[in-house]
C-alpha cells in the first residue's frame, strides 16, 4: 500500500498491546536462560553443601525452563492473534480477492455462453436439414 491509512483508536490499542507481549515474552525468555546459564556456573564453597546446593539449582532450572517454555507458548499465541488480526481487519485485499474471482466466474460465463450459442446454431443448422430430408423424402 502506498498510503497508510489511520488505525481507529481500538486497532492502535490491540497493535500497542500485541507489541509489548512480544517484548514482555523476548525479555522473559533471554532473562530466564541468562539465569539458567548463570546457575550453571560453579561457584565457591558456600555455607550450604553441595548437594542441597544442586537440588536447589536443578529446581531453578527447571522452573526456568518452564518460564521459558511459556513465554514460547505465549508468543506462539501472539503469532496466531496477529494473523487472525490480519485475516479480520485487511479488507482491501479481502475485496480485491473476490473481486478476482467474479472476474473469473465471469469469464467463464461468458465462454459457456459462446458455447452455447455456437452449440444451438449448430443444432438448428442440423434439425433444419433434417427436416428438409424428411420433408422431401415423405413426399416422393
Amino acid at each position: 500500500m502506498a498510503q497508510q491509512r489511520a488505525l481507529p483508536q481500538s486497532k492502535e490499542t490491540l497493535l500497542q498491546s500485541y507489541n509489548k507481549r512480544l517484548k514482555d515474552d523476548v525479555k522473559s525468555i533471554m532473562d530466564n536462560f541468562t539465569e539458567i546459564i548463570k546457575t550453571a556456573k560453579i561457584e565457591d564453597e558456600t555455607q550450604v553443601s553441595r548437594a542441597t546446593q544442586g537440588e536447589q539449582d536443578n529446581y531453578e532450572m527447571h522452573v526456568r525452563a518452564a518460564n521459558i517454555v511459556r513465554a514460547g507458548e505465549s508468543l506462539m499465541k501472539l503469532v496466531s492473534d496477529l494473523k487472525q488480526f490480519l485475516i479480520l481487519n485487511d479488507f482491501p485485499s479481502v475485496n480485491e480477492a473476490i473481486d478476482e474471482r467474479s472476474q473469473q466466474l465471469r469469464a467463464l460465463q461468458e465462454e459457456c455462453d459462446r458455447k452455447l450459442i455456437a452449440l444451438r446454431d449448430e443444432v438448428s443448422t442440423d434439425l433444419y436439414e433434417l427436416e428438409e430430408e424428411y420433408y422431401s423424402s415423405r413426399y416422393k
